[in-house]
């Protein structure tokens, strides 16, 4: 099955000039977006408390959150998790409770304040996350993707070249601070869930671009009077098909999970969709043209034959 012919001839590299400015552009909405506003941190970083609740009937949301801004937890989050009788509810520090030195006494007083608040609830179970343990899965999220990053070039410059290696790294950058800027200009939840979708959209995003690349090294050998635009248009057109196959077929799942999934999923797989679009357009006009701005040749991912004085 495929969507395109294999005698497909889209000019590519046409507008990757276009392309380059709507990227920058795209990036610094990001980056300005990230500076002025910032991320909507989640529990897993910021700390606070997450209780799981059910009522014997169906829970109303509205009256759980203003019971609970009644009694000072005035940024609690309450949504609907597993049936319409469960609740899930996230609570941010209370000042009062910092006082506590003792994170079990913190507990018991949040959860004790929570029952007072919401008589007829039933407490199934607690999750407390303290302001250290936030700050200690900020750093090492931070080192998570450093290092994706860090093992991705050092691959792709040992299996390619270093400007293949370079390119790709930047396209890789560049999908994920795209992410982030549409979670903070829409101000939704950045939690562990969201970081998983990240990395995961390193990797998708990094199997097309590899792909690509294999088929420009190939098309290296075969073609060896054309251009290295006009190999590089070749090679993405002759893996266009499996590109677009793959990225359809993705999102089908993953839209799936968006708007059956829950708001627990909700952030996870927004993530996601964002990245499949996205990797898949810098894969071509990031990846590729970087690479072909770097000053890519036949020569770098060909190895030249030696020449041999045989003079006596």
């Amino acid at each position: 099955m495929e969507f395109f012919r294999h005698n497909t001839n889209i000019d590519f590299m046409a507008q990757r000039k276009w392309a380059a400015a709507i990227s920058i552009a795209l990036f610094l909405f990001s980056i300005g977006s990230l500076a002025f506003r910032g991320l909507h941190w989640g529990l897993d970083f910021t700390g606070g408390t997450q209780i799981q609740l059910s009522y014997p009937q169906e829970a109303n949301l509205g009256q759980v959150r203003d019971n609970l801004d009644a009694a000072d937890f005035h940024d609690a989050i309450v949504i609907s998790y597993g049936t319409s009788k469960d609740v899930l509810v996230t609570l941010v520090p209370k000042k009062a409770s910092a006082l506590h030195a003792d994170i079990s006494n913190a507990q018991n007083a949040i959860v004790k304040e929570v029952t007072q608040a919401l008589p007829g609830a039933k407490i199934n179970e607690v999750n407390f996350i303290g302001p250290q343990v936030g700050k200690e899965m900020t750093s090492k999220s931070i080192l998570a993707v450093f290092f994706a990053l860090l093992g991705t070039m050092v691959y792709i410059a040992a299996r390619f070249d270093l400007r293949f290696a370079v390119s790709s790294t930047v396209a890789l950058i560049h999908d994920p601070i795209l992410i982030m800027g549409v979670f903070s200009f829409l101000n939704i939840e950045f939690n562990l869930i969201s970081l998983a979708a990240i990395l995961t959209v390193i990797g998708y995003s990094l199997n097309d671009t590899i792909v690509i690349f294999d088929r420009v090294r190939e098309n290296f050998r075969k073609m060896r009077k054309a251009s290295v635009i006009e190999v590089m248009n070749v090679s993405i057109n002759q893996t266009l098909s499996r590109t677009i196959m793959t990225s359809v077929l993705t999102l089908t799942v993953v839209l799936a999970l968006l708007f059956l999934g829950g708001s627990l999923l909700y952030g996870f797989s927004l993530a996601l969709i964002i990245g499949i679009v996205v990797g898949t357009y810098s894969s071509i006009y990031v990846a590729g043209s970087l690479s072909i701005m770097m000053g890519l040749g036949r020569h770098h991912l060909i190895p030249q034959p030696k020449l041999v004085d045989d003079r006596p």
